[in-house]
């Protein structure tokens, strides 16, 4: 009877439901937590199957295969002609070992050193006095016996260019030489006339890329996943560094091939099974014409070395209705088909776009940007008509000087010279400094205030391309240093100073641009330094047409007023068989010693009928009717003989003498 004593007093169906109801939910949850994995479990596979299937496919196809990639062959850099090759890949053969074994352990490693010592005594061999020719110690760096840069299974380059004699020694004892590889491949060469090189650019292996070149930061941490073989950069493989080259990578490099190998679980090759031949890059064809070019080159080479202190140069020519730059010049300039960095690391870089010291003598010389000068004068007249600051009747007693502030500050025109009653025409003619600072600085500060003022000179400035991008199709562009903006002086200083080119600092290539702007009346064109893509066989994949980036809006009398007034007298113009308008400026940095003037000037031609716009800049060069003149005449002369400033060419003289 004690077993039923548990149930006193409790009617048999509630104590049924007592038990039952913990087993209830017990069993619940037993299957809602079946259903939930089981749910991840069918995820987890439909996500296999669908998303990562694709990718554990291609790694299981390629688990015991490589694709080693051959860099393709370079796209040429063309003339404007389209004829003459300023930059081409030439076919040559190269030296490659292939290492069969892992000599990563000692004994491996002194076999290396041994073939590293008997490959450079042959090398010696060959080319006895050539000190360039790789040593022991340099080829073992090469074969990167630590697998550090490359995998065991690539190719390891010893050495390109082969000569003939190399070539047949090699594919002789080739069979004594386990992994040696003698393969075709491309180098790049330039121009021996060393046209435009800045321009063009130069090409360095793609293991020398910094990582901070942004260029080719997503091509770097794409390729250790890139499946497309023709898109992967080998180590080796010379790529872009600057200019054309870099601003035109993508075009110019065309598609890698590639060499399928076998390989094995240490990541080291066991045979070849198939080659892929790579695929050509684009050609370019530039609008920088080589007899232009080369006439501008050594117009600026010719006139600092008559020059006491002036030690570099840069001039840009570009046509006014197209944007199309037909010269570019930065000089000194340097042999790209002989590259030595510790002797071009000062003339290396584009000194029309970018801005760099001519030598490490950095306090001595000026920078290849330089303040501009007296050329903003047109510019200055151009504000102050517009904003109402005089009209163009209106006359100005220049004293040769103006004041500036409670102390009475002088500011001087050039020798301090008595102009007398001008009108702003006869201003930009005479360079009047007092001028532009009492009828343009001080005026525009009075309209506006300090902070205004300066505003709204900047935005003159920038509409016209003077402290903004260009749009030219080149790296690394040095947009201006604007000290006008610097609030460490007054406003009244800043925009005084300002009015006659004394306080901000523009490339080149910007003052060109302003220049052409200032023949068609407002228009900014874009600046262009490639007019088509071409591809292997030479259909036209792109051409660059003319564009317009902005344009200002001024009066006709005002632009006449203006062009009126740009008739500066230049003796290097003598004889000039066309009406052309000019500026030119001399821009002073520095004190006492350290003073350095530089000469600038700008010019279009023809008055009436603009067809190209020049731009020369002479760092240390002096008055620029003395040092930058001579070079724009020289430069005009090309373009009237190749082209025609009328539109007929006219042929060197010599040759119509004969």
């Amino acid at each position: 009877m004690p077993m039923f004593k548990r149930f006193k007093g409790k009617p048999p169906n509630e104590d049924e439901n007592a038990v039952n109801k913990p087993s209830t939910a017990r069993l619940n949850m037993f299957f809602f937590a079946a259903f939930v994995i089981f749910s991840i479990l069918i995820f987890r596979l439909a996500f296999v199957q669908f998303v990562e299937g694709p990718e554990l496919t291609y790694m299981e196809s390629t688990r015991n295969t490589k694709d080693i990639p051959l860099a393709p062959v370079r796209g040429p850099i063309y003339d404007a002609t389209g004829k003459v090759a300023l930059a081409y890949s030439e076919p040559v053969q190269s030296l490659y070992v292939l290492l069969y074994e892992d000599y990563r352990n000692d004994d491996r490693r002194q076999e290396a050193e041994e073939l590293a010592q008997e490959l450079a005594d042959i090398f010696k061999r060959f080319n006895p006095g050539d000190e360039k020719q790789p040593d022991a110690q340099e080829i073992i760096k090469r074969l990167d016996l630590d697998h550090q840069k490359t995998f065991g299974y690539v190719p390891r380059l010893v050495k390109s260019d082969l000569s003939t004699e190399e070539i047949a020694y090699f594919m002789e004892k080739k069979t004594e030489y386990p992994g040696i590889m003698v393969l075709e491949e491309n180098v790049r060469r330039y121009d021996p006339d060393r046209v435009a090189v800045q321009v063009i650019g130069y090409t360095r292996e793609f293991k020398r890329v910094p990582t901070t070149m942004k260029q080719y930061q997503t091509i770097m941490q794409q390729s250790a996943s890139q499946r497309d073989p023709g898109l992967v950069y080998s180590q080796d493989e010379k790529v872009g560094f600057d200019g054309l080259e870099l601003q035109y990578q993508q075009e110019l490099r065309g598609r890698s091939g590639y060499q399928s190998i076998d390989i094995d679980s240490r990541n080291l090759p066991t045979g070849t099974m198939e080659l892929t031949p790579p695929e050509k890059g684009y050609s370019l064809i530039s609008t920088i014409n080589k007899e232009i070019q080369l006439a501008a080159q050594q117009a600026i080479t010719d006139e600092i070395r008559k020059l006491p202190k002036a030690i570099t140069g840069y001039a840009v020519a570009m046509e006014v209705d197209t944007g199309n730059v037909v010269a570019m010049a930065s000089m000194p300039d340097y042999d790209p088909n002989d590259w030595d960095y510790d002797k071009i690391k000062f003339v290396f870089r584009n000194g029309t776009t970018e801005s760099f010291p001519p030598n490490d003598n950095k306090p001595r010389h000026a920078e290849s940007v330089v303040l501009l000068g007296s050329v903003i004068k047109p510019l200055s007249v151009l504000i102050g008509l517009k904003e109402g600051l005089f009209t163009a009747g209106q006359t100005y007693h220049d004293k040769g000087y103006a004041v500036l502030g409670k102390d009475g500050r002088q500011v001087k025109n050039s020798h301090s010279a008595y102009n007398g009653n001008i009108t702003a025409r006869r201003a930009i003619e005479k360079s009047s400094n007092a001028f532009m600072i009492d009828m343009v600085g001080k005026r525009l500060l009075s309209k506006y205030g300090g902070v205004k003022g300066v505003d709204k000179w900047d935005e003159y400035m920038k509409s016209f391309g003077l402290g903004v991008s260009t749009g030219i199709d080149l790296p690394n562009e040095f947009l201006g240093r604007l000290e006008y903006r610097e609030e460490h002086e007054t406003a009244l200083t800043r925009l005084a100073f300002a009015s006659f080119g004394q306080q901000a600092k523009y490339t080149t290539m910007q003052l060109a641009q302003y220049t052409t702007m200032l023949a068609n009346k407002g228009k900014r064109m874009e600046p262009h330094l490639v007019k088509e893509i071409r591809d292997a066989k030479g259909n036209v994949v792109k051409k660059f047409k003319p564009k317009v980036l902005n344009e200002v809006q001024f009066t006709d009398a005002h632009w006449n007023e203006v062009h009126k007034g740009m008739v500066t007298k230049v003796s290097s113009f003598d004889g000039f068989p066309y009406e052309f308008a000019r500026k030119t400026g001399t821009s002073e940095q520095g004190a006492g010693p350290n003073k350095k003037e530089n000469g600038v000037f700008i010019a279009f031609a023809p008055r009436d009928n603009p067809k190209l716009a020049v731009a020369v800049v002479v760092p240390e060069g002096g008055f620029g009717s003395v040092s930058a003149s001579p070079i724009a005449r020289k430069i005009f002369d090309a373009y009237d003989e190749v082209y025609g400033l009328d539109g007929i060419p006219k042929g060197k003289k010599d040759q119509k003498q004969e």
